[in-house]
């Protein structure tokens, strides 16, 4: 709101220190009365003071809710709608601060999701407890990830905290971003190449018994592509009988 406020250069309005423009320009010190352009000059800076002053108002009105509209829409002054405001908001803000640190301390990482994903929502809380000038080491931050991570990383833990070598918060991310793909990778399996290639023979087989019917489900007949010789005229050479060539005889 204050940023709006300071692009539409209207900020000024909230500004516990404002002094208000004179209705009517005062005579001088010698008794002179003020010129006409002094006269003219007051008007249009009371004028742009009233008309800051509504659209102020009119802003901070239009981003409350509907209950806090009806409640803030009977204050005519803008710096006292902010005012109000900042009383109201402050103070929870300052009561929800104080449990941020114990957030902080109880938080812990569960089995069920990923790991850098509640990292993420660690360093969130840390974010926000470096808003308040509490400023939290990165060994200790590092230490902290390596205490909250899930009981199925306990031995993994174990193995981080008894290396001699301190990480940082970029190098511990990374030692956990490569031990949890590893972990996804055993436990979802890729198929080996000897299953794919027998789903593609067991694929193309099948492919090769449909190729073997017809459009009217019927088999195609097998074809015998061989030469029918005629019958021999002559008697065997061998037998002396009829009817078979010599190579065929059984005698």
């Amino acid at each position: 709101m204050v940023f709006l406020l300071t692009a539409l250069k209207i900020s000024f309005i909230l500004d516990p220190s404002l002094e208000p423009i004179p209705n009517d320009p005062q005579p001088t010190e010698e008794g002179e009365l003020p010129q006409e352009d002094q006269i003219e000059q007051l008007k249009q800076a009371r004028k742009k003071r009233e008309d800051d002053e509504l659209l102020c108002r009119g802003q901070i009105l239009n981003t409350l809710s509907d209950r806090l509209y009806d409640l803030f829409t009977g204050i005519k002054s803008a710096s006292d709608i902010w005012n109000a405001l900042e009383l109201k908001y402050k103070a929870e803000e300052e009561g929800t601060n104080k449990y941020l640190i114990a957030k902080y301390f109880d938080f812990r990482m569960v089995d069920n999701k990923l790991v850098l994903e509640q990292i993420h929502e660690l360093q969130v809380i840390v974010n926000k407890i470096h808003s308040l000038k509490i400023i939290l080491p990165e060994p200790f931050q590092v230490g902290a990830i390596i205490a909250k991570l899930p009981p199925s990383w306990k031995d993994y833990g174990k193995k981080l905290l008894h290396k001699s070598k301190d990480f940082t918060l970029e190098q511990i991310q990374k030692h956990l971003r490569i031990e949890e793909e590893s972990r996804l990778r055993d436990h979802f399996p890729v198929q080996s190449e000897s299953k794919v290639l027998n789903l593609e023979a067991s694929g193309s087989h099948s492919k090769n018994k449909a190729l073997q019917l017809k459009n009217d489900g019927q088999k195609f007949k097998k074809q015998n592509n061989y030469k029918k010789y005629p019958k021999k005229k002559g008697a065997c050479h061998v037998c002396g009988k009829f009817g078979h060539y010599a190579k065929e005889c059984r005698f």
